[in-house]
């Protein structure tokens, strides 16, 4: 005769209830870490809340928030690298115009100063704190992703040089930037172009 206490072989298997899905709004916050600026901060609570869900759906809410976060590092990594790193590329003639700009827009600015003060700035330094702050003195160099200042000097009271540094690093050099500012013979305007030998 069979015992009908002697344990089986194996334990029946009890039956294992579903895990509700996540709602479908938690998909679409995972879906809004794509947005740039926005991204990464939403991409890291979709990871935080997808990896803590005991719901169906959270691995995927997690990989959705991943897939943003690395979609705006390669999206902000290749702006600076094509904006600013990146040489003989289309944005070279854009940071060479706005370099120009910027040496152009100083030339009225120590014009201004020796107006106000009765001489030139003795430096850029001088000129900035003078515009609390507001002076354009730095700028991207068309050859570096470091802004330079623009070199000054003042020559006596009544002229200066100012110019853009080239690649070189050394002003007075053929690759130097100079404003572009039409100084009429008899002009009062100071500004010297050329190193006098």
């Amino acid at each position: 005769m069979v015992d009908d206490l002697t344990p089986s072989a194996t334990p029946p298997a009890l039956p294992v209830a579903p895990r509700p899905p996540l709602p479908g709004g938690y998909y679409a916050f995972g879906c809004a870490s794509f947005v740039p600026l926005l991204g990464i901060f939403v991409g890291v609570i979709a990871i935080a809340i997808g990896l803590s869900s005991r719901k169906k759906g959270g691995g995927v809410l997690a990989l959705l928030g991943a897939g943003g976060i690395a979609f705006s590092v390669i999206l902000y990594g290749s702006l600076f690298y094509f904006g600013f790193v990146q040489r003989g590329g289309v944005y070279d003639g854009l940071r060479a115009q706005m370099a120009q700009s910027t040496i152009n827009a100083l030339v009225p600015q120590i014009e201004f100063y020796r107006l106000q003060h009765g001489t030139y700035p003795p430096s850029l330094d001088a000129l900035r704190k003078a515009s609390s702050g507001q002076s354009m003195l730095m700028t991207f160099d068309p050859s570096t992703t470091i802004p330079r200042p623009f070199y000054y000097e003042r020559i006596g009271n009544d002229h200066y040089y100012l110019r853009g540094v080239g690649l070189d690093g050394k002003p007075f050099t053929a690759d130097d930037l100079v404003p572009n500012v039409d100084v009429p013979d008899g002009s009062r305007i100071g500004l010297l172009t050329q190193k006098a030998q």
